[in-house]
């Protein structure tokens, strides 16, 4: 038997089936229920998704999950690709995050990590303007948002100290996020302080590592990545 060779082969069949199908668009469209079973973990936050994991977070997507002992190299691609789900990001694109990372200073991973939580979609998540990421980008790319002013479609835009981010002059797009502002209780963030009757967002710093809102080993994500 070679229990490392048939874990690696088992994590990247998995890569290979949830991997991302429209890699062009950075984004996952597969089963999100079964990515959050397979990683532990709550990558994607919709109704659904919530209540599957809940219910059958113990146990692995498939008819008859067998327990492996995962190799470092398993473990290392696992983590990767929580980032990935979890942030919305193609191959290419944590690459070049990654790539931006390694030339500035202080620990790479953690600066990996804040550049994700510096995005347009990431942060209109997190202030409660959409119930999940996914949605977040949807409201992005359907050009909802502005920043300074100027119509932003593109969901990694991102966000410096004093920014400003609003919804754009439509009564009935105002009116569909004054919704979803009613029915969340987002967490206050300290570096953005948002306006919820304005339906306005500035950028007042840059997040520290407590502000991450990924659990993951982002270390070892590193190591993996420089090889």
């Amino acid at each position: 038997m070679r229990p490392k060779a048939h874990c690696f082969a088992h994590t990247f069949c998995f890569e290979q089936t949830l991997g991302n199908e429209n890699e062009s668009m950075g984004r996952y469209t597969g089963p999100k229920a079964r990515v959050n079973r397979r990683f532990g973990a709550l990558l994607y936050e919709s109704a659904g998704c919530v209540r599957a994991y809940e219910k059958r977070s113990e146990q692995p997507p498939g008819m008859h999950p067998k327990g492996r002992r995962t190799s470092n190299y398993g473990t290392a691609l696992s983590e990767k690709q929580k980032i990935k789900y979890y942030y919305g990001l193609g191959e290419r694109q944590l690459r070049r995050y990654f790539d931006d990372a390694v030339r500035k200073k202080g620990n790479t991973g953690e600066t990996l990590l804040l550049m994700c939580e510096r995005r347009l979609d990431n942060i209109v998540r997190r202030i409660g303007l959409a119930k999940t990421r996914p949605q977040a980008r949807q409201g992005v790319v359907h050009g909802h948002f502005k920043v300074n002013g100027v119509k932003v479609s593109s969901p990694s835009y991102m966000l410096r100290p004093g920014d400003v981010i609003e919804i754009r002059s439509n009564e009935a797009v105002r009116n569909l996020y004054r919704g979803i502002i009613a029915n969340s209780s987002p967490i206050p963030l300290d570096w953005v302080s948002f306006d919820s009757e304005g339906l306005k967002a500035t950028i007042q710093g840059n997040p520290g590592p407590s502000d991450i809102s990924l659990p993951v080993n982002a270390n070892i994500v590193v190591e993996f990545m420089s090889r």
